[in-house]
């Protein structure tokens, strides 16, 4: 018996074509647009978002329960010079409910402002937060 060796091969347009250079070179360019592009989306988001934040900036360091209807808080606020806006705080009770909520007006002179001020409550508050400040428009 004699033994004929021949090289195996694929079968033919079982498998594919082999590598087409053109077709890899296509989906590597638009691989890299497409990077591209994403980074230059996530890069306008986090600029716009930077670009947004508040320019007064607030805490509540102490407040002081005065009675079953008044809260007194200290309001310290850091701003821009010339920047008006408003700080927004709220109290809640015990059973963690909203007891009160109340705007104070910043005003535009300086760059802080500190003051001490009642929030009138429904109930008896247990916390005073900052829940935020806004820049007047």
């Amino acid at each position: 018996m004699t033994a004929q060796t021949t090289a195996a091969q694929l079968p033919e347009g079982r498998y594919g074509r082999s590598g087409n250079s053109e077709s890899d070179r296509r989906l590597k360019v638009v691989g890299a647009v497409c990077g591209v592009l994403g980074l230059g989306l996530i890069a306008w988001l986090g600029g716009s978002y930077l670009l947004r934040e508040s320019k007064i900036n607030g805490s509540v360091p102490t407040f002081q329960v005065v009675s079953d209807s008044e809260v007194q808080l200290q309001l310290t606020v850091r701003k821009s010079d010339g920047t008006a806006g408003t700080c927004t705080v709220r109290s809640q009770g015990d059973d963690h409910a909203v007891v009160g909520v109340a705007d104070f007006p910043v005003p535009a002179a300086g760059s802080s402002y500190e003051a001490t001020v009642t929030l009138r409550t429904t109930a008896r508050g247990t916390t005073a937060e900052l829940l935020g400040c806004t820049p007047a428009k």
